[in-house]
């Protein structure tokens, strides 16, 4: 059962999560009902003592020698993600890295649902982009608060980055995904990741021969 005691979780603890939760879900489409520590571990490149003490932190989710219920699990897990309701998110940016993203259906399978999206080039602005049409940044703040949205992923060059990044804090945006190639400065209380596809390119050329 979740724990619901309020307590500070690690971020490296929270960031492994969604790594256990789509490796569960993977076991649920495999038909399977039951799991271990060990074999998620194995499957991860996770130490099992590891997962365990990462799901202790939010309570007890099963029991010694008989394992974890995996329905059950990926549901507490959802949960714990607050990804157990589906947010919506704005993205900024509409061009070939936008366009993608809004079109990439997996979002909608694990809590997310493109909901609008942002460009300043006329030439893009409303043009029909999936399921709705691409909206001039000048309404940028009054659609997002009107619309109520928390979540958002910018993919704009990199000199406009830190300009839309404000734009978003000011129209009340509390998690952005980053993926223009530069670091943003925004208040603590904003949560941000950054999508760098060259960073992990370069991090993995360091081991080539």
């Amino acid at each position: 059962m979740m724990n619901t005691t309020h307590k500070i979780i690690p971020d490296i603890v929270i960031g492994r999560l969604p790594v256990y939760l789509r490796a569960l879900q993977h076991m649920l489409q495999e038909g399977r009902q039951v799991t271990s520590s060990q074999e998620l571990g194995e499957r991860l490149g996770i130490s099992a003592a590891q997962i365990r003490k990462d799901l202790s932190q939010f309570g007890e989710f099963g029991k010694q020698g008989t394992g974890y219920n995996i329905e059950y699990l990926a549901n507490q897990v959802r949960e714990i993600l607050k990804v157990d309701r589906v947010w919506d998110v704005a993205i900024v940016g509409a061009g070939d890295i936008g366009s993608a993203l809004a079109g990439y259906s997996g979002f909608s399978q694990r809590g997310f649902r493109i909901a609008m999206m942002f460009d300043n080039n006329p030439a893009v602005i409303g043009q029909a982009q999936g399921d709705f049409v691409v909206r001039d940044m000048a309404t940028l703040k009054d659609a997002i608060q009107a619309a109520g949205i928390k979540v958002a992923m910018i993919a704009v060059p990199a000199g406009f980055a830190q300009e839309v990044a404000d734009k978003l804090v000011e129209a009340g945006i509390q998690a952005i995904l980053n993926y223009a190639p530069v670091n943003l400065n925004v208040p603590p209380e904003v949560r941000v990741q950054h999508i760098d596809p060259s960073i992990h390119l370069q991090r993995m050329t360091y081991y080539l021969d």
